[in-house]
């Protein structure tokens, strides 16, 4: 039948630019004081980038608002494909080093993070060859054995930059889109606790890692080592309390003791500024954000756009939970960043336009 548009989904819309809003007025609270200094000498250095993130991220995400969802599904493979090439790449000298992790490609005036764009080709391609197959998605040829390779070679590439959070999250949002599509459970739980095994095989066969791991279970035992971001992070967050010391006013922020304030440990920034109320109403925001998007999942007109809905979602949800885990130290430290708040280009551009499809897929609706 035909389908019968509508106009996008107005509270996610407003949900998404109101975390934007706070992202960047957060950047630039947490970062003007060191940008003062070498290398950077401005103050404005960050709010300025991230200003423009957001004024290339919006126009992409209102053009595949507009763009119908359908016509992804032929891109799928050659997405899939793009993505797998660009992984290789930014382990070859094209890469670009940064704090010991290989993960951009520096194209000159700015640097191409793959791995973000890699996480929403995987959801498409998981999409659309998912919504084809019907009741074969319950046995373990048709529904689990592809979507393990496909984890392997995504997943391995990832830990190879190394990055275990967005290899985590990758895992975690195809993972989801299985049980979505009908996957049988026991299937998904012995699948999941070996995933479980091979990821703490992956934490502890690097020092790095394992490091991070122990720290968080005993941050104290390392203060000024593997535990000094875990203890810095809950000083920030507790010396916030109700109401927080005031918007550039945190302490350990402006004196550099939080380190990756603009990235990785925004949010204790937020608890530390804007108090324990401004750091639920971030948390307000992604939990209306996930009803959205699994409310428009959930009444898609078709199996591949529940399907791409919820992996969407999925992606957003499970990053913005190891972020929040990691600052309140419920979670080991992963380096991954705050969807829509952190400071960072691709990761902002690229989950825009997964919201874009989102909202494209909210203008329709099958006709009664």
């Amino acid at each position: 039948m035909p389908l019968k548009k509508r106009a996008p989904d107005f509270i996610l819309f407003i949900t998404v630019m109101m975390l934007i809003s706070i992202g960047i007025v957060m950047v630039f609270s947490s970062s003007s004081y060191y940008a003062m200094f070498p290398p950077f000498n401005n103050p404005f250095w960050f709010l300025i980038r991230q200003l423009i993130n957001a004024l290339v991220g919006i126009p992409i995400m209102i053009f595949m608002m507009r763009y119908d969802y359908r016509k992804l599904k032929r891109w799928a493979p050659a997405l899939l494909a793009a993505a797998v090439l660009l992984l290789i790449l930014v382990l070859t000298p094209l890469g670009t080093s940064r704090l010991g992790a290989q993960r951009w490609i520096n194209l000159g005036f700015f640097s191409f993070q793959p791995s973000e764009f890699a996480k929403l080709c995987v959801v498409i391609f998981a999409a659309a060859s998912l919504s084809q197959k019907g009741i074969r998605v319950q046995t373990f040829r048709e529904g689990i054995l592809p979507y393990l390779a496909l984890i392997a070679i995504f997943a391995g590439l990832i830990l190879a930059e190394p990055d275990l959070g967005t290899a985590i999250t990758l895992v975690g949002t195809v993972f989801i889109m299985l049980f979505c599509a009908g996957v049988r459970i026991g299937s998904l739980t012995a699948v999941g606790i070996a995933g479980v095994g091979l990821v703490m095989a992956a934490i502890f066969t690097e020092e790095y890692r394992k490091n991070r791991f122990l720290a968080f279970l005993n941050p104290e035992a390392d203060p000024t080592g593997a535990g000094w971001h875990i203890l810095n992070s809950l000083m920030s967050l507790g010396s916030g309390g109700l109401l927080g010391t005031g918007l550039g006013q945190g302490r350990h922020s402006k004196f550099l003791y939080l380190p990756e304030r603009q990235t990785d440990f925004i949010f204790a920034v937020i608890g530390e500024e804007l108090g324990f109320i401004g750091g639920c109403l971030v948390i307000l925001l992604f939990i209306l954000f996930v009803w959205r998007g699994f409310k428009i999942a959930i009444t898609s007109p078709d199996p591949f756009a529940s399907l791409l809905a919820a992996g969407i979602v999925s992606g957003i949800a499970l990053q913005a939970i190891i972020n929040i885990g990691v600052v309140t130290s419920s979670l080991p430290i992963t380096g991954i960043t705050l969807p829509f708040v952190s400071f960072g280009g691709t990761s902002l551009v690229f989950t825009l336009m997964g919201v874009g499809v989102l909202l494209n897929i909210s203008r329709y609706i099958t006709p009664k």
